[in-house]
């Protein structure tokens, strides 16, 4: 069932004791070159005023870890930081013990802070997330207070793992109305070991604004399976539909929306906290992904 808290309640990102908002901010749009700093500013600010408790960055996004830093270093207490790593520490091996303490070391100064609250391996295969260096590590930067929990970002074999572990306490996993596979499976096994769940692509890349198939657009597997399951939104917006889908889908701590608009980010606020949809639109919704299923694995 739904939870029974309120909308906008903070919720427990499992067992790591922190606390998040439901709707958390996707940091890669901020990190665009071409962004006023000013701009910038205003809009983290703003973010946190309007109560975002989470933002989740890379430093694949850009400038987005510098300008969290350098912006909102003073208010560090007021959100959840989130990142990622194993790959792209200079002269360090991706994917080695030494290759996440160099992402972690970099990532608390590019943020300005004494602490990462959320480190996540990032999308790496089954035998590289198995690897005892890797996961040492991350025990290392845990018990040296330089992160407050550990976690995976995937889908699909390495996040079922991820999930029986034992090693993390917190995943995040592709959730949305075309990305529903991780609900019969990850997401129980998640709850389960008491692990945070984030969702990520929770309005499923916005499928439904093309006519016609985007061919290499980052929407494009959703767009098949959208129009595959042929759901009716009846008098809800899309937005509106695809992301109280997600955001109150049980297990779920938070979901990430990338933006750099205050008025997107305010509208899903908005739309969050009308709550969770009626049962049978859930149903319903779960119903045509099961119906339309043709094996669809979930989209890293």
């Amino acid at each position: 069932m739904p939870s029974t808290s309120a909308p906008l309640d903070p919720r427990s990102l499992g067992r790591t004791g922190l606390l998040v908002s439901p709707l958390g901010l996707g940091a890669g749009a901020i990190g665009r070159d071409d962004l006023d700093e000013t701009g910038v500013a205003r809009f983290l600010h703003a973010a946190l005023e309007a109560g975002v408790r989470f933002i989740d960055t890379a430093p694949s996004y850009g400038l987005s870890e510098e300008r969290i830093g350098r912006h909102l270093a003073d208010r560090r207490d007021a959100f959840v930081l989130a990142t990622k790593g194993g790959y792209g520490a200079p002269g360090v091996p991706e994917w080695t013990g030494a290759c996440v303490t160099a992402n972690v070391d970099a990532a608390l100064r590019r943020c300005r802070t004494d602490h990462i609250d959320l480190f996540l391996l990032h999308s790496c295969p089954l035998d590289v997330l198995q690897r005892e260096d890797i996961l040492s590590a991350l025990d290392r930067a845990l018990a040296a207070g330089k992160i407050r929990a550990s976690g995976y970002s995937g889908d699909g074999a390495p996040l079922a793992w991820a999930a029986r572990s034992a090693r993390f306490g917190a995943v995040e996993t592709s959730i949305n109305l075309c990305d529903q596979r991780v609900l019969d499976d990850g997401l129980p096994a998640a709850q389960e070991g008491g692990l945070g769940v984030i969702a990520k692509r929770p309005i499923a890349n916005a499928a439904w604004r093309f006519a016609e198939r985007p061919v290499g657009d980052y929407a494009e597997v959703y767009w098949e399976r959208l129009r595959a399951m042929a759901i009716d939104p009846g008098e809800l917006s899309w937005d509106e539909l695809a992301l109280r889908f997600t955001a109150f889908q049980p297990g779920v701590a938070t979901c990430i929306v990338g933006t750099a608009k205050l008025e997107h980010l305010r509208r899903n606020l908005a739309i969050v906290a009308r709550g969770p949809l009626p049962d049978d639109v859930v149903e319903g919704i779960r119903a045509a992904f099961r119906s339309a299923d043709r094996g669809w694995v979930g989209q890293v």
